[in-house]
């Protein structure tokens, strides 16, 4: 995603394995990348999941976009090569979070395939599950919802490289779940994801269960 720039550095490995920590603390390490236009649902959802899953006894953390923009991505704006930034910087931290055997829920517009899949390729690498959750609505509803105003002040010039309207999005061509919110609520949202971690044996199903 970048190259190494920093020399005489050595990386300094743990006294446990990730397959160790997994044990010990009796739950399995994630990422689940949720990606879709501003206003689709992301950090709704996202945020509705982190609570099923805390109440079940799953340790999660949720990253929301414009959190992290107030500090570690503080210094970027929104041309392609900072966006292209901001997603290399919050797959490394969502891989230092499911490392930990937490599950992180990224919640991130995260536009182009190319930096997605960058941020998939690092999690492929150091053997962590990456998925993917499309949180999909036309253009029409979520400019209807616009509970920030973006769209509006985007269609008026007055925001620039605005996702939807001045700057592309690439739809996720095979994303693990596909979310249409302009169809389904955010309860149904969270069951569909839930269902899929279980049934690809990343969650504890009588665990989960139990606590809704």
């Amino acid at each position: 995603m970048t190259l190494q720039t920093a020399t005489n550095i050595t990386w300094h490995a743990g006294a446990f394995t990730r397959q160790e920590r997994e044990q010990i603390l009796g739950q399995k390490g994630l990422t689940i990348w949720f990606t879709g236009l501003s206003a689709s649902g992301k950090s709704t959802i996202a945020t509705a999941l982190e609570q099923s899953l805390l109440h079940a006894g799953v340790n999660a953390y949720r990253l929301d976009g414009d959190n992290i923009r107030f500090g570690l991505n503080k210094n970027l704006g929104f041309g392609s090569a900072d966006r292209a930034e901001n997603i290399r910087r919050i797959a490394e931290v969502a891989k230092l979070f499911a490392d930990s055997t937490a599950i992180a829920l990224t919640a991130f517009i995260s536009p182009y395939v190319a930096d997605r899949d960058a941020a998939r390729q690092l999690h492929v690498e150091a053997g962590i599950p990456f998925i993917e959750v499309f949180v999909d609505a036309p253009l029409d509803v979520v400019e209807s919802r616009d509970p920030k105003g973006l769209y509006k002040k985007a269609k008026a010039g007055e925001i620039k490289e605005f996702t939807g309207i001045s700057a592309p999005y690439e739809a996720p061509p095979k994303p693990e779940v596909h979310i249409r919110t302009d169809q389904v609520d955010v309860d149904g949202a969270v069951k569909v994801i839930l269902s899929y971690l279980i049934e690809q044996g990343h969650l504890d199903a009588f665990k989960v269960q139990a606590k809704q």
